[in-house]
């Protein structure tokens, strides 16, 4: 698959350090259809919101970084149980 400059590409997680980096990157090479919402105007978490924000938004490309650590990630002994669960089959 490649990415056209063209595509609509949502970005979850475009406030993180990979997230930001990644949306000035593609601003850079001349993408200019991004797509991103915070926390507060979409929770990853509420699939009801996520199916009525893809219908309407359509986008080409989902590009998903998005986690919420709520700071227990970091030297946690179990971080992928504390990791949130965003989509599930």
């Amino acid at each position: 698959m490649s990415i056209q400059k063209s595509d609509k590409i949502f970005i979850a997680g475009h406030r993180g350090m990979v997230g930001s980096a990644l949306v000035r990157s593609l601003e850079g090479a001349g993408f200019t259809k991004l797509i991103t919402r915070d926390r507060k105007e979409l929770d990853l978490c509420d699939s009801s919101a996520v199916t009525k924000f893809f219908a309407k938004e359509k986008p080409d490309v989902v590009i998903l970084d998005a986690v919420r650590s709520q700071g227990r990630l970091r030297g946690s002994p179990e971080p992928v149980r504390d990791a949130p669960v965003i989509f599930q089959p």
